[in-house]
C-alpha cells in the first residue's frame, strides 16, 4: 500500500447555507479545471483534470457521549496521468 501525505486539511461547522454555496463555488472551480483553496497564509492550488473518480459515502459511527455522528463524504480522486494529454486525434 502507498503512503499517504496530506497536504491540505480544514474542518469547520457552517450552517447549510454556506456549506450549499461552498460547494456550488467548488463545482464552478472544478468545471473550469483548478481550484485553489486558501486557508491564512496557506494555499494548494488543484490543477483537476478532464477524467475524475467520485466516490460517494454514507457513514454513521457512535460517538458514546454524543451519539451517533452521520457523514457524507463526496471525494474526487486521479491519478497525474489521467486525461492530461487530451483524447487521441488523427492529424
Amino acid at each position: 500500500m502507498g503512503r499517504e501525505t496530506r497536504l491540505f486539511k480544514s474542518e469547520e461547522r457552517r450552517s447549510r447555507s454556506e456549506v450549499s454555496q461552498f460547494l456550488h463555488q467548488v463545482a464552478d472551480k472544478i468545471e473550469d479545471g483548478q481550484v485553489v483553496l486558501r486557508q491564512g497564509q496557506e494555499e494548494l492550488t488543484l490543477a483537476i483534470p478532464t477524467n475524475l473518480i467520485l466516490e460517494v459515502q454514507v457513514e454513521d459511527e457512535d460517538k458514546k457521549t454524543k451519539g451517533v455522528q452521520h457523514s457524507l463524504e463526496i471525494e474526487l480522486k486521479w491519478f497525474d496521468e489521467d486525461g492530461t494529454s487530451g483524447p487521441l486525434e488523427l492529424g
